[in-house]
């Protein structure tokens, strides 16, 4: 089989496993891809967002109810509107005016960091060109130099009339040369990765025909970040061929949706797990199970317990005591002045 029809078949197959599921799992599944979606394409750029804020917001837009809802950033707010606006809205026509949309909600301050950003406008080279640089000054290295200001408005028109026209393209290939396409032309001051990953994910969308995500490219991307700058580079550095883009975008879909396999167990059995537990748990407990089954980082106690539910630390250790005695929780072997603990291994 070619590397694309063997991804468009697992493809099919995973959408055909979660359309099995009943709605509320793969409402689970589909805020869990989202989420990470988000916080990778963001990391890849060396900016970390909260993960407690994107799984908040992105689950109120999508009016999916969650526990531990959490108060949420305007950084964090712009990063999520964009994203959805890709992939709940796949099917609506990609323009200038959106884009520009897209931009404004990544740059909700008009800055990165202490740098002036031009918001919702396309960049003016004022500055100089626009460079991928590396390195310490006076010792730069020049990744790529993108198309002058002044030819911008007739290449994203050209873009954009192509991303919108309907051809005999494969979906997942057309997501594959949008996103090699639109970040060559580096049409802003920032933030041009970000969006070309929407822009993907928003044509596999349309690969899909489906507004619920059950893999997440940008996840698989960021994991392979290295890789994926160099490929790009060699590209942009090449002679137009793009051949070796389109296969490595293919298999890294491939291997994203073998994440995602992996994930939609872990996603079912704790989705089952407060499911069955509806009716025993109140809403710190729900809160912090959550935590424990999506990996929660360093050594569990009562005392951030009291913090992250924000009660007092008697009233955490009843919750903690009470879900020791439902043998949901154990205390861990070895905690010194501090109890920390885990939950059983058949919960995990």
């Amino acid at each position: 089989m070619l590397p694309l029809s063997t991804v468009r078949h697992r493809q099919g197959r995973l959408l055909g496993k979660l359309e099995g599921l009943g709605f509320r799992l793969r409402e689970e599944a589909t805020l869990e891809t989202l989420t990470s979606d988000v916080i990778k394409s963001s990391e890849i750029e060396d900016e970390k967002l909260p993960a407690d804020q994107v799984r908040s917001s992105i689950a109120r837009k999508l009016g999916i109810k969650i526990a531990g809802v959490v108060t949420v950033s305007r950084n964090v707010e712009g990063v999520v509107d964009m994203m959805l606006d890709a992939n709940q809205k796949y099917d609506q026509v990609l323009t200038e005016d959106r884009l520009f949309g897209w931009h404004a909600a990544l740059f909700p301050t008009g800055r990165n960091g202490t740098y002036k950003i031009r918001v919702g406008l396309w960049r003016d080279d004022a500055g100089g060109p626009m460079q991928v640089v590396s390195g310490a000054m006076g010792k730069e290295r020049i990744h790529f130099e993108a198309p002058g200001a002044l030819r911008l408005r007739e290449e994203m028109k050209k873009f954009l009339k192509w991303f919108n026209q309907s051809n005999a393209l494969d979906p997942v290939l057309k997501a594959a040369i949008a996103h090699v396409w639109f970040v060559t032309i580096h049409p802003f001051d920032d933030g041009n990765g970000r969006i070309a990953r929407a822009i993907a994910d928003m044509q596999l969308a349309r690969a899909d025909g489906s507004r619920q995500r059950f893999y997440s490219m940008s996840t698989q991307i960021q994991k392979e970040r290295n890789d994926y700058y160099e490929i790009l580079e060699k590209t942009q550095k090449g002679n137009l061929d793009i051949t070796q883009w389109l296969l490595w975008f293919i298999q890294c879909l491939d291997r994203a949706i073998s994440v995602s396999e992996e994930n939609l167990s872990k996603v079912i059995q704790k989705a089952r797990f407060l499911e069955n537990h509806a009716g025993v748990l109140n809403e710190r407990q729900k809160k912090m199970l959550n935590k424990f089954m999506d990996g929660f980082e360093g050594k569990f106690t009562s005392s951030k317990w009291a913090k992250i539910t924000k009660c007092s630390p008697d009233t955490a250790l009843r919750d903690i005591q009470d879900l020791i005695d439902k043998k949901i929780l154990e205390k861990e072997e070895g905690g010194g002045r501090s109890t920390s603990y885990s939950m059983r291994e058949h919960h995990r």
